[in-house]
């Protein structure tokens, strides 16, 4: 059996449409959310950073850890729509075992999936609209922009999902901020 490795190398091998085309297979099969636009999801390649938002349309802050490491995970984000301040601070409790970083990743795609899903139920596109993430975790913002490998196998499919979240959006930014405005605006 091939590993993950040899595998990805023999996707990333094929000639570009036919590695989208089998990209759109196995998101129509495994979720519409694992690849959106699956020329953004990273099999080796560099990841497409957009021109940089000057003003986004809302502002997410995340963060996450696990009491212990590993240990259960908790997460909590902040929404901020830009044009009116309006915000809302979501806890999460995972109830499985996860380390730090998977929880901060688990956090942010859940805040993701939240914003395109309000979104959505107002009738809209994501496509219309552009985000600004920030979060005290260098390792997920620097995994998800492409300053750092993400060599552990869990990482990188969490970094994917992320960047496929995003790719949705007309636009975003993502910013590492000092830990003492996430716990301003999250309470930890």
């Amino acid at each position: 059996m091939d590993t993950v490795e040899e595998i990805l190398a023999a996707v990333q091998s094929l000639p570009a449409e036919e590695r989208e085309r089998l990209l759109a297979v196995l998101a129509a099969e495994y979720g519409a959310e694992l690849v959106s636009r699956p020329s953004q999801l990273e099999l080796g390649a560099a990841f497409e950073v957009p021109t940089p938002v000057e003003e986004a349309d809302y502002i997410l802050v995340f963060d996450g850890g696990s009491h212990g490491n590993p240990g259960p995970g908790y997460g909590s984000y902040v929404l901020i729509r830009r044009r009116d301040g309006a915000q809302r601070v979501i806890r999460l409790d995972f109830e499985e075992e996860m380390t730090n970083n998977e929880a901060e990743y688990r956090a942010l795609i859940a805040a993701l999936e939240d914003l395109i899903a309000r979104i959505q139920r107002a009738g809209r596109d994501p496509a219309e609209f552009s985000v600004e993430v920030r979060g005290d975790s260098a390792l997920v913002i620097n995994q998800v922009v492409g300053k750092w490998q993400a060599k552990d196998v869990r990482m990188r499919a969490l970094r994917n999902q992320v960047r496929a979240l995003l790719s949705r959006f007309a636009g975003y930014a993502l910013h590492t901020q000092a830990r003492e405005e996430s716990v301003r605006l999250l309470g930890h």
